[in-house]
């Protein structure tokens, strides 16, 4: 009896570490707010630049009204589509290729609502970022975010 119950132990110790070894469970996945305010700033992603695996994911919470996610025109990696939001509400995007992808809220560019997810550490497109044409207060914070990069 000892050893059918030393056995069963075992085969639900072995079946456990590998379902939550090949799960999802240990992702590093971010979360990243919309916000009206932080701090003393105004329109606002909670955080500027996130670092993530590939296969990792990004949820964007619609903390506040009146945000949207879209990635900048040739501000992501070769082979990335078109990625834009609904406004108003959460989403999440599946990293799967790794570079610097930047984005922005579309009706709060202009007030810096901006931020970068950097993946795998690969900054092979950090010239095509630099070259991006930002307007307003996000052409004066970008510089330092890029030197954050």
């Amino acid at each position: 009896m000892i050893n059918l119950i030393k056995k069963i132990v075992f085969i639900f110790t072995i079946f456990f570490s590998t379902y939550f070894l090949t799960s999802n469970s240990f992702a590093a996945d971010a979360t990243v707010e919309m916000l009206n305010k932080l701090d003393k700033e105004s329109m606002v992603f909670s955080k500027k630049i996130v670092r993530v695996d590939v296969g990792d994911t990004v949820f964007w919470k619609a903390t506040d009204k009146g945000h949207n996610v879209e990635f900048i025109k040739k501000g992501v990696p070769e082979g990335v589509g078109k990625f834009k939001s609904k406004f108003n509400k959460d989403t999440e995007y599946k990293f799967t290729i790794p570079g610097i992808y930047a984005y922005w809220c579309t009706p709060h560019k202009n007030m810096g609502m901006i931020g970068f997810v950097v993946v795998g550490d690969d900054k092979s497109n950090l010239e095509a970022i630099k070259k991006l044409r930002y307007s307003s207060k996000s052409k004066k914070i970008v510089p330092d975010l890029i030197n954050s990069l």
